[in-house]
């Protein structure tokens, strides 16, 4: 029995064995491997379509969810737009029904024009583009082979996708240059609204180490820690994926780039003839390093797996040297890029030549997470934390509130996305941010949204494929409203596509199904059938209007069953109508302050089944969830208590007020909800908020935790004689 092999998920097919420039630092062309020169010019079709069933085969053999193909060169662009889109439909047919496709193409931008983006946009093949910063920075080494600048070039075609196809935007490759100024570097790129920017070291080695200035063992470390710092301090304006990998490896994620971490290789590049081989870089080292001696015509890529030089970067900490494994930073550094390593005699035993920098690079972040945690830090008024302790916040204690969980939102859907292997998704949602900030944060700061990216914080690394596939849902809505236009297809969960906070197209037997969005309005294709918002199929979140607030009667959204109570399904319109009626009615009896309160921080309101209580939910900070059945006046009382739970369950968020024990959290919770409705107490309710208070008091307790028991003691004595003082 052969033993099991870590199977390739990431493809680079070499679709043009030349180029129209002559950079100098190209792994290709300008270092130790010469043989691109045997190779055919461009694939064939016959070998494209064997490639594309090989890759398929794979998925099948392997069960994989998701294969990423990347057209390369060379310059793969010379291979032409009749070609390319061959290529791109070999591929679609031969995986579907097999795998979930993810097509990119990297280019240098000198062809790049509106037909190629037309086809792209076609086929779904996103867009990177090669560009080291600004016109000096780029004619030290992007040039032809006459001398002439390519920068003109580059800056065209980023600008026709960055402005006229931003849904193929996939990112932009920087290779750093000592030589260059870090800052007017960093500047250039960010100019270029990028949603994610690749910082490459260049290729170099023992036997041919990088440029190095005298003393200065770390200068690429400086260099990339400058820009780094000015990045951080603009608010991380885009992804970088070096900066994100090594603080994700840091978390205890996964690195997102094959030059850090320990996770094994999963990329083999398949060049022009059909061949396979391992990564280019490998180039840099030695004439012949990447090869394998095998071929798309002969082998299947399961046999490729199993070749020494690439299982050799598939034993994670193993295959280190002995000093890697020794180091306290090897999670995140995982030796650097394997070609770094490489030293005549020992061959790819040894650490990065980059080593040094590594440790100081990885080092800094590192501190500076720990210094300065990413999210904004909030801060609370002594004042609002006295009127939270009262029981009757104003409208503007609790507007302190929602920025810190707006925070938490954000940071839980980069976690989720962190963990998702959709990069796609993810660049819309950075498109959509760039388009129109307040729009998405409206959006990420959706109940159910946060309930979402929670769940799959605390499931990861083994994410449900439906929880994975909802960031496409989230992105959809994204565009729909930013006005962006994109194509994304999103998973089908209970026969339905799931759009969160509008609501959700029946799908019948899909799996899948693509969504369209254009200027504002999506449609979804359902059996060949493109069904808009006006579709029988359709079955949107509803409005509730009282007393003037707003709110979403949500009953389709299929992670709003976060309340440890059983959610009611879809409503029929007459019951929806009788909820609503009922809900609205309760809103509009409560007093003034109660009503301004709410229109500050809820937006949702789920129904719960029958006989069961209302609730609110950490997870979901703006939806409560009320039963059916009840009156006006049960309801009202139900959604002044968990209302006010779910705003103690913010600040908890915020601020330490138990020391971390659960009980005393329990005991504050169940207190502060019945403070709220003191007026309207049974005299046993009565006793057991008089009774939660003073255990939840009795011991010791944090600062804040004592300021606030003592406040909402004292809250509580005066609703109690109030009581008494109206009963008399």
């Amino acid at each position: 029995m052969q033993p099991p092999i870590a199977p390739f998920r990431q493809f680079v097919v070499k679709v043009a064995s030349r180029c129209d420039l002559a950079c100098d630092h190209c792994y290709v062309y300008e270092h130790a491997d010469t043989s691109w020169r045997g190779r055919p010019v461009v694939m064939s079709d016959e070998t494209a379509i064997r490639v594309a069933n090989r890759i398929a085969e794979h998925a099948d053999e392997h069960h994989l969810e998701a294969v990423h193909v990347v057209f390369h060169g060379g310059e793969p662009l010379l291979a032409g737009i009749g070609r390319l889109r061959r290529f791109a439909r070999a591929l679609r047919r031969a995986t579907q029904g097999v795998c979930h496709l993810e097509l990119h193409i990297h280019t240098n931008g000198v062809l790049l024009s509106h037909a190629f983006c037309d086809m792209f946009s076609d086929e779904g093949v996103r867009v990177g583009v090669s560009i080291d910063g600004d016109r000096a920075a780029n004619d030290l080494h992007r040039r032809y082979a006459s001398g002439r600048s390519s920068y003109d070039q580059a800056i065209r075609a980023i600008t026709l996708l960055r402005d006229d196809y931003p849904h193929l935007y996939a990112g932009l490759l920087c290779t750093v240059d000592l030589r260059n100024d870090p800052v007017a570097v960093y500047e250039a790129l960010v100019e270029l609204r990028p949603p994610r920017v690749d910082f490459l070291l260049p290729h170099a080695n023992w036997d041919h180490p990088p440029l190095r200035p005298a003393g200065r063992d770390t200068a690429y470390a400086d260099w990339l820690i400058t820009v780094h710092d000015r990045w951080r301090a603009d608010g991380r304006p885009m992804q970088v994926r070096m900066f994100d990998s090594i603080i994700l490896s840091t978390l205890g994620g996964e690195s997102q780039s094959e030059s850090l971490g320990t996770r094994p290789s999963d990329l083999v590049v398949v060049e022009t003839d059909g061949t396979y081989e391992q990564a280019d870089s490998l180039k840099t080292a030695y004439d012949g390093a990447p090869a394998t001696g095998l071929d798309a015509s002969r082998h299947s890529l399961s046999e490729a797996a199993r070749h020494p030089g690439f299982a050799a970067r598939q034993s994670g900490l193993a295959s280190l040297a002995e000093a890697c494994r020794r180091c306290p930073l090897v999670t995140s550094c995982g030796g650097g890029l394997y070609a770094h390593r490489h030293r005549t005699g020992s061959g790819f035993a040894n650490p990065s030549v980059y080593c040094a920098d590594l440790f100081r690079l990885i080092s800094h972040l590192t501190a500076s997470e720990r210094r300065s945690p990413a999210a904004p830090v909030h801060e609370l008024p002594v004042a609002t934390l006295d009127a939270l302790a009262s029981g009757r916040p104003a409208a503007a204690d609790l507007a302190h509130l929602s920025a810190p969980q707006l925070s938490r939102a954000r940071q839980a859907v980069r976690r989720a996305a962190s963990v998702i292997a959709d990069r796609r998704s993810w660049s819309i949602l950075v498109d959509a941010e760039r388009a129109d900030r307040a729009a998405v944060d409206d959006l990420l700061s959706h109940p159910y949204v946060h309930a979402w990216a929670a769940r799959c914080a605390a499931t990861s690394p083994t994410l449900d494929p439906a929880d994975a596939g909802h960031l496409a849902a989230v992105a959809a809505v994204a565009a729909v409203r930013t006005g962006l236009a994109v194509k994304v297809t999103v998973p089908a969960a209970g026969s339905f596509v799931h759009l969160p906070g509008l609501g959700r197209m029946r799908t019948g037997g899909q799996e899948h199904a693509e969504v369209e969005v254009r200027n504002g309005s999506f449609a979804v294709r359902v059996d060949g059938r493109w069904l808009s918002e006006d579709s029988p199929l359709w079955e949107p979140v509803r409005p509730i209007e009282a007393a003037g607030i707003r709110l979403l009667l949500d009953d389709v959204d299929p992670y709003r069953d976060c309340y440890g109570a059983p959610v009611e399904g879809r409503l029929t319109e007459e019951a929806a109508a009788v909820w609503s009626e009922v809900a609205g009615a309760a809103l509009a009896s409560l007093p003034g302050d109660r009503r301004a309160a709410m229109r500050t921080c809820l937006r949702v309101l789920t129904p719960l089944a029958d006989a069961t209580a209302g609730a609110s939910s950490r997870a979901a900070y703006g939806a409560l969830a009320l039963p059916l059945g009840t009156g006006p006046g049960t309801a009202a009382r139900m959604l002044v208590e968990h209302f006010h739970r779910a705003q103690l369950g913010a600040l908890l968020d915020l601020l330490d007020l138990t020391g971390g024990d659960a009980d005393r959290e329990r005991l504050l919770t169940d207190a502060y909800g019945l403070l709220a409705v003191a007026g309207s107490l049974t005299q046993a309710e009565q006793d057991r908020l008089t009774s939660a208070i003073g255990r939840f008091a009795d011991g010791a307790l944090p600062a804040p935790g004592r300021r606030f028991a003592a406040r909402l003691a004292g809250a509580a004595a005066d609703r109690t004689a109030q009581v008494a003082s109206g009963r008399r």
